[in-house]
């Protein structure tokens, strides 16, 4: 079996942070910052990044942009985590949660079309294991119906698909930079756009409002504190500059793993479109197995992780703070999350580590029956 890679060196990761903490305190220092953001966008060919504390605070800035509040529906897939909704939420509007389609993974736009109100403002594609949707339908859907896209591209970074970079097909791309990501620094995140106006509410809305759009007075209006501290922003900037080698790396261990488990009962490799350039953030497998949600927990208990048995992973929209009793629940999203086995790694994954977690899924999988 083809080994990985070397893992890419890490030296240097201190140096700008070194650098960054010596320039403190500062409480208007931006330097590590501006420069970060300046390389974001020529690596992600956008005309803006604007960096931010966590992806969580990206999509709440980019949401906040495109102008959503109280009163506003926005379509989420229910195939995310809480973290996607939750900005949703605190500007006041009405997450309706869509379906997907467990054959592609992609969204159910028959499904989105049915929830479409005349209080829909915008539709937020997540991009869950770095898989992207198809961004052709993805842009017909929301010219048809006059929505703005915000995508969710969390995972996502390194992907395409049909010559679009995740987190350029809309408004916004909201991406994070939380440790276990490719491009990581810990914690934080960024937002991408191309439209000056937006980036520049977005800038403000991450700092109280103190240095606001034009035609716009400081603290006007309510923001908050989502800025990403000096030192994170040096981390992320020389783990920008590593990125390529980080990206091939991760896909290499994906690879690894997957030819490993390439005659293991019951899993079937789930493999990206013929037009997509997947980043390979989680191999993933339909489980074919009895009980195949229970199989992702039984391997999370012999310490393998996953999305659905390490992180309990579930269907948005059955969340206590979503539920709803005259709701039609996303059984398609079910299906995915039920079927799917999608791996945790990270770069410090050997050759080893993936060997035992190879071992141990093979093991399992054949003794399992329930």
């Amino acid at each position: 079996m083809t080994g990985l890679p070397p893992l890419p060196s890490a030296q240097g990761l201190c140096e700008g942070m070194l650098a960054a903490l010596a320039s403190m305190p500062a409480p208007a220092g931006a330097e590590f910052t501006s420069g970060l953001e300046h390389d974001l966008a020529d690596a992600f060919s956008s005309r803006h990044a604007i960096a931010v504390s966590s992806g969580t605070t990206a999509l709440h800035a980019a949401l906040s942009a495109i102008g959503i509040g109280p009163g506003d529906e926005v379509l989420v897939p229910a195939l995310t985590v809480v973290m996607t909704a939750a900005p949703v939420v605190l500007l006041g509007a009405t997450a309706v949660f869509i379906d997907s389609d467990p054959s592609t993974l992609d969204l159910d736009f028959a499904d989105a079309a049915a929830k479409v109100t005349a209080r829909t403002r915008a539709i937020v594609p997540v991009h869950l294991w770095g898989r992207m949707g198809d961004p052709a339908s993805l842009r017909a859907f929301a010219s048809e119906h006059g929505i703005a896209i915000v995508e969710d591209a969390a995972q996502a970074a390194g992907t395409s698909r049909a010559g679009a970079t995740a987190g350029t097909v809309g408004a916004a791309g909201c991406f994070s930079l939380k440790d276990g990501k490719i491009l990581w620094s810990g914690e934080g995140g960024f937002v991408l756009a191309d439209d000056s106006q937006l980036a520049a509410h977005a800038r403000a809305f991450r700092s109280h409002w103190l240095q606001p759009p034009a035609g716009s007075h400081p603290q006007e209006r309510i923001a908050l504190n989502g800025r990403l501290a000096e030192p994170l922003a040096a981390l992320a900037h020389a783990n920008l500059r590593r990125f390529p080698a980080l990206l091939e790396h991760r896909r290499a261990q994906t690879a690894y793993l997957m030819r490993a488990l390439d005659n293991a009962r019951g899993l079937t490799p789930l493999q990206p479109a013929s037009d997509e350039t997947w980043n390979h953030y989680a191999p993933l497998f339909h489980i074919g197995l009895p009980s195949p949600r229970a199989f992702a927990e039984h391997l999370a208990q012999q310490e393998v992780p996953n999305s659905t048995g390490t992180f309990r992973l579930v269907p948005c929209d059955t969340r206590p703070m979503f539920t709803s009793t005259d709701r039609k629940l996303c059984r398609g999203t079910g299906q995915i999350l039920d079927r799917t086995l999608a791996l945790v790694l990270t770069e410090r994954d050997d050759e080893a580590a993936l060997n035992h977690y190879a071992a141990v899924i093979i093991r399992e999988a054949a003794a399992w029956r329930t």
